[in-house]
């Protein structure tokens, strides 16, 4: 079955809710979502005990291809951590530390949603 832009659309806006409400029921705060400068977009931009937090949110609706986490490129982490430090200058934001995150969600068409958080990617 062929997926049109609009469900793809819909299906990574659902991944978004259901990873700031993860992320915020474990104690990080959401600083901004979808953040964009020329050099490319962060989902969402969080503080975690005085760690700035850059998180890419995959989701998919079934892991028939792979998992969320398989589509994130080395490339794309080196992107991430980047990002998060343009970030943090762009916003005046003096964080001694700051790490990339991955929240992967797979919603099924039965059952609740998955939802996996990898903390710190390399």
């Amino acid at each position: 079955m062929m997926t049109t832009h609009a469900q793809r659309r819909a299906l990574g806006d659902f991944g978004e809710r259901l990873a700031v409400r993860y992320l915020e029921q474990h104690g990080l705060v959401v600083l901004e979502r979808n953040w964009r400068c020329a050099r490319g977009e962060l989902d969402i931009v969080a503080a975690d005990a005085g760690v700035l937090v850059g998180c890419e949110v995959k989701t998919r609706s079934s892991d028939r291809f792979g998992t969320p986490l398989e589509a994130i490129t080395p490339d794309k982490y080196a992107r991430l951590h980047r990002l998060v430090q343009t970030w943090a200058n762009e916003h005046a934001r003096d964080h001694d530390r700051f790490r990339v995150d991955v929240v992967s969600v797979v919603r099924q068409r039965r059952g609740p949603a998955t939802v996996e958080h990898l903390v710190g990617v390399v």
